[in-house]
């Protein structure tokens, strides 16, 4: 009889190393529903596909003068992309991703190109910035645009009520709003709170809306402007100043 090892390959005995922690990552916006809180309350939510995203270069002080990470999200067809760029993504072991953007951190300590950042790193009550790129809609007036006011409706006036106005003196200056190409621009929608993180279908749900057409790719990441102190009411600081310090005699 021959004998039988039970001995697995070194491969498979080989453990993953463990992903750092990165509050950052790559979503599709999937589209709005609601969802309930434990009071009973209709929260408004955003759902998100959110990685994974593979690492596809780790950028280094010592070769590239900065620290970043590129991540890769989202599949697509190879012939879309040139030769250079589906080698690129083959240095990896992967196909080529739809979306790819490079994110800046103080350190990639830890990082290796074929990792994944999966949406694990959230949890539900972080809070978090939102960019993508709102709709575009096209050439638009003044008014629609930047939310001008119009002229009035009476004295005869019958094709001056979405009129800009007056452009200025003798030129139009730099910065000047009027008429133009609206949207189709990113936009930034900060300290969103994270209602519901479901790993097992790469799910997210953040409160509120979120720039963005259903579809398109959004960044998800740690805020960069956490939410202030709430400072004491002015009646307890006038009853502090009023109260005798303590251990100090009071002045007869």
């Amino acid at each position: 009889m021959s004998e039988t090892t039970t001995e697995k390959p070194a491969e498979a005995t080989a453990e993953k190393k463990a992903v750092p922690a990165m509050k950052a990552i790559l979503a599709k916006k999937i589209g709005m529903t609601r969802v309930f809180s434990p009071k009973g309350e209709i929260v408004p939510v955003t759902v998100f596909q959110a990685g994974p995203c593979r690492v596809v270069q780790v950028k280094t002080p010592a070769t590239d003068g900065y620290a970043a990470l590129q991540l890769g999200f989202g599949d697509i067809r190879p012939k879309n992309f040139s030769k250079a760029e589906v080698g690129h993504f083959a240095k990896t072991g992967g196909a080529p991703a739809r979306w790819l953007q490079e994110f800046r951190l103080p350190s990639v300590d830890g990082f290796e190109a074929g990792m994944e950042i999966r949406v694990e790193q959230f949890a539900a009550g972080d809070i978090i910035d939102a960019s993508g790129m709102i709709k575009g809609k096209g050439f638009a007036g003044a008014v629609k645009r930047h939310r001008f006011k119009g002229g009035p409706k009476t004295h005869g006036q019958s094709d001056r009520w979405r009129a800009p106005g007056s452009s200025g003196r003798e030129r139009v200056w730099p910065g000047k709003r009027g008429p133009g190409h609206m949207g189709a621009e990113i936009k930034t929608v900060q300290r969103l709170l994270v209602v519901d993180v479901n790993p097992n279908e790469n799910l997210m749900l953040v409160r509120g809306s979120v720039p963005g057409a259903p579809g398109t790719c959004v960044t998800l990441y740690k805020t960069t402007r956490p939410r202030r102190v709430k400072h004491a009411p002015a009646a307890a600081k006038k009853a502090a100043k009023a109260a005798p310090a303590k251990g100090k005699p009071e002045k007869k």
